[in-house]
């Protein structure tokens, strides 16, 4: 998506997009960070900020969902637990086929990093909570691992979700044009390779009406690193992949990384004498 910073023109999108959906079921469709509102600076999502399970964002996400007969991960939009929080939760919800939020995870790792872009300098703490936790979701086609784009850079969190039984990682992002053209293939790969997990990346792409410009590229890859699926175009369009999930299975007992694991149980420090 080339999200825009109004939440019902974004919805709009979204739904153009779902209309396009193959007739398989049950299907998994994951929406980029920011979906409903990006663009209009940090100052704006607080604004539109909502209460968990109250709010026309939620509402809205909830009713496609349902509309469209699909499991729904609605990137992030800005939560707020209390009327009282100067800052906002860059939450992603989970929404089943009857429209229900069955999970919310707060993006645990904060983009307050200087690229060399039109923006340049990225604060999300000065707006955003981070989150604590790590939230895996059951569904009929395997459990959701559940991450957000600068999350991706930070391995550990990924091997949680494994550890919780993900075998499928979601990863709503807005990387940016600079970071993304280094990096973004070479981590979300990895990470599936880790993790011998699917990992479904969606993204931004484009320039936004703040001067913002992000990456694209959606991504569908398997326990193997390979790539199923990518959006190449700028425009609005979807990556989609028909999988079979059992395929993990055969990876995972050829090459058992999970079980192969150790655990460090004391430091070592090098030395060189002079």
């Amino acid at each position: 998506m080339t999200s825009s910073p109004n939440p019902q023109q974004n919805l709009q999108e979204i739904e153009k997009q779902l209309k396009a959906l193959p007739d398989f079921r049950p299907q998994l469709v994951v929406l980029p960070e920011a979906c409903l509102c990006f663009g209009a600076g940090d100052k704006r999502q607080r604004e539109l900020a909502e209460l968990p399970g109250d709010g026309p964002m939620q509402e809205g996400l909830a009713a496609l969902a349902k509309r469209y007969n699909v499991w729904l991960v609605g990137g992030t939009i800005p939560l707020i637990d209390s009327l009282d929080d100067n800052k906002f939760s860059a939450a992603s919800l989970v929404f089943n086929p009857q429209g229900q939020c069955v999970a919310r995870y707060n993006k645990m790792h904060l983009f307050d990093v200087d690229v060399a872009d039109n923006t340049k300098s990225y604060r999300e703490s000065n707006w955003t909570n981070a989150g604590a936790s790590v939230i895996a979701v059951p569904t009929e086609f395997g459990t959701l691992g559940l991450a957000v784009c600068y999350d991706v850079r930070f391995a550990e969190l990924f091997r949680a979700l494994r550890t919780a039984g993900a075998d499928i990682l979601v990863l709503p992002s807005a990387f940016t044009q600079v970071t993304g053209s280094a990096h973004w293939h070479v981590l979300t790969r990895a990470r599936a390779i880790e993790q011998q997990c699917f990992l479904v990346a969606s993204a931004q792409a484009g320039e936004h009406e703040n001067g913002r410009q992000t990456y694209g590229h959606a991504l569908v890859i398997d326990g193997w690193g390979r790539i199923l699926a990518e959006t190449e175009s700028m425009q609005p369009s979807i990556a989609t992949a028909l999988v079979d999930i059992e395929s993990l299975k055969k990876i995972r007992q050829d090459i058992p990384v999970a079980e192969h694991f150790k655990r460090s149980k004391k430091v070592l420090h090098a030395s060189t004498e002079r």
